[in-house]
């Protein structure tokens, strides 16, 4: 488990998937994910045991959870993916599904002890990610994190009937400040 001062980060587990598959389902929440379509709680059964079977230490989904008293409560996903071994990096994703911990700042230390994570107990040296042009927050959140930006993929997404350049960031273990 990797602990910060207001969430932590744990393996997903199959209790998890009613909130996955909520989260999801809502529009809102998957503004700036690549999932279009309505999913199901056996699509999320299946992807979930994909996931079981690939170790750790090639990629994995964690649940985020945050500090509410003396309970924690599961508000999202983050997770390194494609971990490879040659060139030792990772796409990184995150989203927050519960809306009401939305604009707290739990996102951003979910993203440091991701990226924690990847450099010091992956030992990866570069973390990526692909993030959509219009997701002025995520971007920001991005940059506060260490990402720069690496270069844009011209109108590669296409979501809610128009076409989204994306960008690629990164962040470098040279670069990366810790948290």
């Amino acid at each position: 488990m990797l602990v910060g001062n207001k969430v932590r980060l744990r393996a997903l587990e199959r209790e998890d998937l009613p909130n996955c598959v909520r989260w999801l389902n809502d529009r809102e929440v998957t503004e700036f994910l690549l999932q279009n379509s309505p999913l199901s709680q056996a699509m999320e059964e299946k992807w979930f045991d994909a996931q079981v079977s690939i170790p750790p230490t090639s990629g994995q989904v964690l649940a985020i959870e945050a500090k509410v008293g003396t309970d924690w409560v599961h508000i999202g996903n983050t997770g390194l993916h494609n971990v490879e071994p040659v060139t030792r990096e990772a796409e990184f994703g995150i989203f927050i599904g519960e809306k009401s911990y939305w604009n707290q700042g739990l996102g951003r230390e979910a993203t440091l002890l991701t990226l924690k994570h990847g450099f010091e107990d992956l030992n990866l040296n570069r973390i990526f990610l692909f993030v959509f042009e219009n997701n002025l927050r995520g971007i920001a959140a991005y940059k506060a994190a260490g990402f720069v930006h690496e270069g844009t993929l011209r109108e590669a997404i296409y979501k809610n009937g128009r076409y989204y350049n994306v960008l690629v960031m990164s962040v470098l273990h040279s670069e990366w400040k810790g948290c």
